[in-house]
């Protein structure tokens, strides 16, 4: 993928975050969530590419713009899109921390294609690679990435999301003496801190979305990780009722319509294939990962992580932006 597509990237994920932050602490995650595709859409179309979304806001009956199949871009080289326009859409609306814009890009091919439902995470950083295994206990994982990390279980630190069906693992983790940091959401930006420098966290676990779990692991692939994962049935992941079991029965009917199998563990080259692929995120609300937005009339600064994995070069890139001076198309969306 060439080197200037990167930057280009870097722009549609600065101005999901921008017209995003509109929407802070208004108490409207949908109109946010709106407002950051409408961008996202407009950038990637004025973009040198011949794009396609294959991780996206939907199929196209629930999702008209970034659904799964569109084509974008106003041609160039052949890509492939996974993106999330707003990774942490009620975090926005509440004015919450965390709160990003993410997209990856990958070679035709790169990522793997799968239908929009829960799926079982587990990620480490370059130092733990290759001793994770879904097929193990959460525990016997925990001990192994000790013992590889070289510390013992009560400096462990797991991050996950503070959801009910986590409860229970969280008491368990405690009780080992790992410390364990549960955000309200925003597992993409979790799975980054177990890779990056600096950062006290060494796992990430959860059952959380599956879109966000092949963009979790494009970034890990890139930064020198290690991810598996296990889709998992609405009914299995929540409530066992009628009709979680009625949206798990259709889930099952799509993946097997996909060639996948729900149980079956996915390794991180199952989900993504190669390390031709660019991923950036913009921060939103200020976070562990990135700087929020900070707007004072019409001029705002943003934060990006951007990264090209096949020279695992990572790139954090502050800019400030004359709103009113953007392109019309641009403008429309942001201000």
């Amino acid at each position: 993928m060439k080197r200037d597509l990167a930057l280009q990237f870097s722009r549609v994920t600065e101005a999901a975050a921008l017209a995003g932050h509109k929407w802070l602490g208004r108490g409207d995650k949908n109109a946010a969530d709106q407002a950051a595709v409408s961008a996202m859409r407009t950038l990637l179309n004025t973009s040198d590419i011949d794009g396609e979304i294959v991780i996206g806001e939907g199929e196209i009956d629930e999702a008209p713009m970034l659904y799964i199949g569109e084509k974008v871009g106003r041609g160039g080289e052949a890509v492939d899109i996974a993106v999330d326009p707003i990774e942490g859409t009620r975090m926005t609306a509440l004015g919450q921390s965390n709160a990003v814009a993410v997209l990856a890009a990958g070679e035709q091919g790169c990522f793997l294609k799968a239908p929009d439902m829960y799926m079982e995470k587990l990620v480490v950083g370059p130092q733990a690679k290759g001793v994770i295994d879904l097929e193990q206990s959460l525990e016997n994982n925990v001990r192994a990435v000790a013992t590889a990390l070289n510390k013992p279980l009560q400096e462990l630190t797991l991050v996950t999301l503070e959801k009910p069906r986590h409860f229970a693992m969280i008491e368990q983790l405690q009780r080992l003496g790992v410390k364990v940091f549960a955000l309200p959401d925003g597992d993409v930006a979790a799975s980054i801190l177990t890779s990056v420098p600096d950062s006290e966290v060494d796992m990430m676990y959860c059952i959380g979305g599956a879109p966000e779990g092949i963009i979790s692991a494009a970034v890990i692939r890139a930064l020198g990780g290690d991810m598996q994962g296990r889709l998992v049935l609405r009914h299995q992941a929540k409530e066992d009722t009628a009709d979680n079991r009625e949206a798990g029965a259709l889930e099952a009917e799509r993946c097997q319509s996909m060639g996948i199998e729900p149980s079956q563990r996915l390794r991180l080259e199952d989900m993504v294939r190669s390390d031709n692929l660019v991923f950036s995120a913009t921060g939103i609300t200020k976070g562990d990962l990135l700087q929020g937005v900070t707007r004072q009339g019409n001029m705002a600064t943003t934060e990006t992580l951007l990264i090209r994995g096949r020279s695992r070069t990572v790139r954090r890139i502050q800019s400030t932006h004359y709103l009113e001076r953007k392109d019309e198309a641009v403008r429309a969306v942001i201000l």
